[in-house]
């Protein structure tokens, strides 16, 4: 299999570990704020950073973004722990603008834009960064439907190099494609009368729509363990059950033939598999150790996985190839606002170049999405 430490240019490793090697962490960690970046500037929090004890800062190569969602807030920390933005500060909001429970949130392709859903309040937001401004929403805070602005749990919503948009809607059985800037959806695959696993007609469920192959994404369903690729024009390419996962959430490619997926469940896992539902790595410590209900993971350059472990209150990088934690923010089994502190963090992702949308356009870079 190939490494996932170098999705641009793969290595052989062997079927123990997902790279072959650890690379050296003895240069200095990223803050995750460059030269003229808008989240730039002083970390927000008093003091030094506020990691886990025994948190490597040079294992996060990469400022990070972090859906707080029982905090109600979006922040971006850096290395070594400190935070360097965050939304909504008091004033960001305008009159009759609600920012409530965010559980997911990607960087736009332009960098300067988050796209947020808040799936138990039923919108999609789009921030833009420099202005802590909200600039878009669709859907209906407060009210769900499945008509036009109406959406019903949304998640995962990713914004595309043409500005449009793609989410799954979980409770209406669906999956959107809205062009920018419109208030009703261009395609829609499946609806309220789904339910089941029967692509691209009907869903089961499904909670994850990501960019993958040049004009594909992969579908994640909860019910019926499913996970399938298609086209932006309604083709199934393949569809494959994430081997021994109960709860999958949020499948994503890391390489050739490589995806992987977080079993939202208690304990928790999180696999690496191929298109034929072939295991290639599982995490899945058991004990006081045990992943509680983790719903992204997502590779790293440096070949390490960021994991947001939503009911332990952290975000974890865990090193593939020795299958330790090797940094963490958040304080386990304890919620909370202060610096260092979470509460339920549901979403993540790395601070651009390196986000999600720029990861897929290196894994394939005639992407059309």
């Amino acid at each position: 299999m190939s490494a996932i430490s170098s999705p641009r240019s793969p290595a052989p490793v062997t079927a123990q570990h997902p790279r072959a090697a650890q690379p050296s962490r003895s240069t200095a960690p990223s803050s995750g704020a460059g030269p003229g970046q808008p989240w730039q500037g002083r970390p927000l929090g008093p003091g030094a950073g506020h990691l886990h004890p025994g948190s490597d800062p040079h294992a996060l190569p990469t400022g990070l973004l972090i859906a707080d969602k029982a905090n109600n807030r979006l922040i971006i920390v850096d290395a070594q722990g400190r935070i360097r933005w965050r939304f909504p500060r008091p004033g960001d909001l305008r009159p009759g603008q609600t920012f409530r429970v965010p559980d997911d949130a990607f960087f736009t392709p332009d960098g300067r834009h988050i796209i947020v859903t808040e799936e138990d309040d039923f919108v999609i937001r789009v921030i833009d960064i420099a202005t802590h401004r909200i600039v878009y929403h669709y859907g209906t805070p407060g009210s769900h439907g499945a008509g036009p602005n109406q959406l019903w749990n949304p998640d995962d919503a990713i914004m595309l190099r043409d500005g449009s948009i793609v989410t799954a809607d979980i409770k209406n059985q669906r999956l959107l494609h809205i062009t920018e800037g419109a208030h009703r959806p261009a395609r829609v695959w499946g609806g309220p009368t789904g339910g089941y696993h029967d692509p691209p007609r009907a869903w089961g469920a499904p909670n994850g729509m990501f960019p993958s192959a040049p004009g594909e994404f992969l579908v994640t369903e909860i019910r019926g363990d499913w996970v399938t690729a298609m086209s932006l024009q309604g083709q199934v390419r393949w569809s494959t059950h994430p081997p021994g996962v109960l709860y999958p959430s949020d499948t994503n490619q890391v390489g050739p033939d490589r995806y992987l997926t977080t079993d939202y469940s208690a304990p928790g896992q999180i696999v690496i598999f191929t298109r034929t539902g072939r295991p290639l790595w599982r995490y899945r410590p058991t004990g006081a150790a045990a992943l509680d209900h983790p719903s992204l993971a997502l590779p790293m350059p440096n070949g390490d996985i960021v994991c947001n472990d939503d009911y332990n209150q952290r975000v974890i990088v865990i090193d593939p190839h020795t299958n330790k934690i090797v940094w963490q923010y958040g304080h386990t089994h304890h919620a909370g606002r202060a610096p260092g502190y979470l509460s339920n963090p549901d979403g993540l992702d790395l601070v651009p170049p390196n986000s999600l949308v720029d990861r897929t356009l290196h894994l394939n870079p005639s992407s059309g999405g």
